[in-house]
């Protein structure tokens, strides 16, 4: 013990601010700041300030989020599995970092609000970090990490033009055309002309093959069958975007939608734990029969 060089040691809040500001100057990052008062060590800029009420723990928001470790060995751009709706004050319990959770009452404050956030791995992770297997492989942030976020708190007030963005977004980055928008936020688009001559209505039932998937491409339901048997539903039952989408479509008609959250399954989670809260839907439909 008597050659240890206790005074040349850092502490970690000391490593993890040389490894911020290294990561900043090697990345080029400009715009950023640390509040002098905050004694967390997170550097943030604001993207959009967000306006109403300041956020407390007792609120329940919904947030959207990307985040890579310094090393860039785990980096996470997908938004739409990054979309956590719940209690501000329990963001931890879904696997975030309390240094996230502290920056979303002290620095982003307000709904539609916007920032990237540097968070220093003592806020993060620590020293075990996250995950299973190798951080090689992508699916665990290493020890003494640091993390960077950038993170938005959706209005819920503007959700309809925060989801019509992201169905605009969605069809661009596919090359899709042909998708008509109607007067309740709905994009639907004739795949291919009915050849019966029952148009479904509320009261209808229909038979149905169909694909069912989140704007990630991850398919959280659907029936398609090999013999082309269908599976029935009452237009009642199901969600409001099918029960508008397939009335422009008869027997034998088959239909793409693609439908904001308040007309899938809003704010409730759907379809078991695949469906997070506020979530756009892409269907493909194939309409094989209408009984009115």
């Amino acid at each position: 013990m008597a050659c240890r060089k206790n005074s040349n040691e850092q502490t970690i809040k000391q490593f993890d601010q040389s490894q911020i500001q290294g990561y900043i100057s090697a990345n080029g990052i400009t715009g950023m700041t640390t509040d002098p008062t905050d004694t967390t060590g997170t550097y943030y800029k604001i993207i959009n300030p967000g306006a109403g009420a300041r956020l407390d723990y007792p609120d329940k928001i919904l947030i959207v989020f990307s985040v890579q470790s310094f090393d860039s060995k785990f980096v996470v751009t997908d938004t739409i599995s990054n979309h956590v709706y719940d209690y501000l004050g329990h963001m931890t319990n879904h696997n975030l970092p309390y240094g996230l959770e502290l920056a979303l009452i002290n620095i982003l404050k307000y709904r539609g609000a916007k920032a990237r956030l540097l968070i220093p791995s003592h806020m993060a992770y620590g020293a075990t970090g996250f995950g299973s297997g190798s951080s090689t492989a992508g699916n665990r942030i290493a020890g003494n990490q640091c993390l960077d976020y950038t993170i938005s708190v959706i209005d819920n007030s503007k959700q309809a033009a925060y989801d019509d963005l992201s169905i605009k977004n969605f069809i661009a980055a596919n090359n899709l055309t042909g998708f008509t928008k109607t007067a309740s936020g709905l994009y639907y688009k004739v795949v291919l002309a009915g050849t019966g001559v029952n148009a479904v209505g509320l009261n209808s039932t229909v038979t149905v093959q169909y694909t069912a998937k989140l704007l990630n491409g991850v398919m959280f339901d659907g029936y398609n069958t090999a013999d082309g048997t269908g599976t029935t539903f009452a237009i009642s039952d199901v969600i409001p975007g099918w029960q508008e989408g397939l009335t422009y479509g008869t027997d034998g008609a088959k239909i793409s939608l693609i439908v904001p959250s308040a007309l899938g399954y809003g704010s409730t989670t759907g379809s078991g734990a695949t469906i997070f809260p506020y979530s756009v839907l892409y269907f493909d439909i194939n309409l094989l029969t209408v009984t009115n």
